[in-house]
C-alpha cells in the first residue's frame, strides 16, 4: 500500500486523501478554471456530478442518434 493511504482502527478499507477541491461562482468558471476533465474526473469543485449528467445527457443522444439512423438504412 501506500504511505498516503490511512486505515483507522476499526476499518478495513484504507482511505484516500482528499483531492484539491476549489468552489466555483459557475459552472462556466469551474469549466475555464479546472477544465473539462478536471471538472468530470478530478472533481476539483462542486460541478462534477452536473458536467457528468451532460456527459451522459450528450452521450445518449448520439448513440441514439446513430441507431436511429442505422435502423433507416438496414
Amino acid at each position: 500500500m501506500s504511505d498516503e493511504l490511512v486505515v483507522r482502527k476499526g476499518e478495513r478499507i484504507p482511505r484516500r486523501p482528499l483531492p484539491d477541491y476549489e468552489e466555483a461562482a459557475s459552472f462556466v468558471e469551474a469549466i475555464k478554471r479546472d477544465g473539462i476533465m478536471g471538472t468530470l474526473f478530478r472533481d476539483s469543485n462542486q460541478y462534477g456530478p452536473l458536467s457528468m449528467l451532460f456527459v451522459l445527457l450528450i452521450s445518449a443522444t448520439i448513440t441514439g442518434a446513430m441507431i436511429k439512423i442505422f435502423s433507416i438504412i438496414v
